[in-house]
């Protein structure tokens, strides 16, 4: 059930890019500019809510956040589908964000909470395989829908999937106790909602809008405000929106400046990928989603083979060995992307070097950082991870947007080079995540007593 809905979150953060032309035609009244919201306005309030909902799934239970997200990401799934015109499309889109913001975070926390921990790494390898299957069947799987039904069908074939996912759920998740945590301060919270918002929002539309338009310079000042904001109460509060006192493993704080410099590199990248085949080689959307399966096949193999093979002693290692595969795809299409001849001369052994490489950083970044996090705080942590991650996102896009928009729209190379360099810092970071030397042993992390030496990874500098 954590897979299904993690396969169902990340299959629609991307599956809209392939039908965007058909959107455009559908509401050719509608400003560039504006409709591209339909896509952004999702990635927002994902990245916005994820932090704060990892903190309420630790205060409310995992399971209620559970099957209130997924029910409300199926309803909104369907008010997507129904949607008249582009306003309230991107209304339910927001909303179908926030919705999975609370899935990811809950559902990862039940995995931990509920497997074993000499089996969390085989969990989280399929956990991580399931984001891989959506990358791999979401391209190729979202052109085959749009072109058979429309843009529409993409968010109708959540409502069974999520239906399903809620009857299964229901009936063999345990109750929980209720926690014995107070609900997050609603102050700090809403200001650190606003400020990862503002930030993302800002960077996300700075090449549309200009980066000198008050606007984006509003959303980006606003931004770093609120967080400052949450940041400075969550240090006082008994009860603070973001748990600063797990910053104070050394690992944990790695592992998220690791993905947020991984995730610049991969969510550039996987933008990239299908708009060189489409303006290098003339591929539709559906050849285009076809030309990157193959790397997202090998995400997914990558993913279950770190998580079932590579012991937590190794993770560190495993987590630089991923981020430098990911480097040398980009340099082998920094190097002879515009000089290659066919698809299959470059682009295939680079993304299937590119794909594997995600797969491996990726669980194991999440298997390092859970190992540093006590039972109580799985989903605190995993929000954190994954809001840098999606931070580092909007701006690898931002980056990617500016370099394109810089040169010409096939000038590709500076891209490529960039993602390079962010994977490259990010293998750096991941030399420094070093095992420790009593590999099991468990330790926790409290207010007091600061955080100790967990499951194997050493708080060590």
């Amino acid at each position: 059930m954590a897979s299904a809905v993690t396969f169902l979150a990340f299959l629609d953060a991307t599956v809209v890019n392939v039908a965007f032309p058909d959107l455009r035609a559908a509401f050719p009244q509608v400003t560039l500019p504006r409709l591209t919201w339909v896509v952004s306005a999702y990635a927002v309030l994902f990245a916005a809510l994820l932090a704060a909902a990892g903190r309420l799934a630790d205060t409310l239970g995992r399971r209620t956040l559970f099957l209130a997200s997924t029910a409300a990401f199926t309803a909104t799934s369907a008010a997507a589908a129904l949607a008249p015109d582009a306003d309230l499309l991107i209304v339910a889109r927001a909303l179908q964000g926030a919705a999975a913001a609370g899935m990811i975070p809950a559902a990862l926390g039940l995995v931990l909470a509920h497997t074993p921990p000499a089996r969390r790494a085989a969990a989280l390898g399929t956990w991580g395989a399931a984001g891989g299957l959506a990358a791999a069947v979401g391209p190729s799987a979202g052109g085959l829908l749009v072109e058979l039904q429309g843009w529409r069908a993409i968010f109708l074939v959540n409502l069974p999937i999520g239906l399903a996912i809620l009857w299964a759920a229901a009936r063999i998740l345990p109750r929980e106790p209720r926690p014995p945590h107070r609900l997050p301060d609603p102050v700090g919270t809403l200001a650190l909602v606003l400020g990862i918002g503002g930030t993302v929002a800002g960077f996300t539309q700075g090449e549309d809008w200009g980066w000198t338009d008050p606007a984006v310079l509003g959303l980006l000042g606003a931004g770093v405000l609120c967080t400052a904001l949450a940041l400075t109460r969550s240090r006082r509060h008994p009860a603070p929106a973001v748990d600063r006192d797990l910053w104070r493993d050394r690992v944990f704080v790695r592992a998220n400046l690791t993905a947020l410099l991984f995730g610049a590199a991969m969510y550039a990248w996987l933008l990239t990928g299908p708009s060189y085949l489409i303006a290098r080689w003339d591929h539709s959307a559906l050849q285009a989603g076809l030309g990157v399966t193959p790397g997202a096949v090998l995400a997914m193999a990558g993913a279950l083979v770190v998580g079932r093979r590579v012991p937590a002693r190794l993770q560190g290692a495993a987590v630089t060995t991923g981020a430098l595969l990911f480097a040398a795809n980009a340099l082998l299409l920094w190097g002879w992307a515009d000089a290659s001849t066919s698809y299959a001369q470059v682009f295939l052994p680079a993304g299937l070097l590119g794909g594997l490489g995600i797969g491996i950083t990726l669980t194991a970044l999440s298997t390092a950082a859970s190992a540093t996090l006590p039972p109580q705080r799985f989903a605190a942590g995993t929000g954190l991870l994954m809001t840098a991650r999606q931070l580092g996102g909007a701006l690898g896009i931002a980056a990617m947007a500016g370099l394109l928009t810089g040169g010409r729209d096939d000038h590709w190379e500076p891209v490529f080079l960039m993602t390079a360099v962010s994977a490259l810092a990010a293998a750096a970071v991941g030399l420094s995540m070093r095992p420790g030397r009593a590999a099991g042993q468990a330790g926790g992390v409290g207010r007091a007593g600061g955080v100790g030496r967990a499951r194997g990874w050493s708080t060590r500098p």
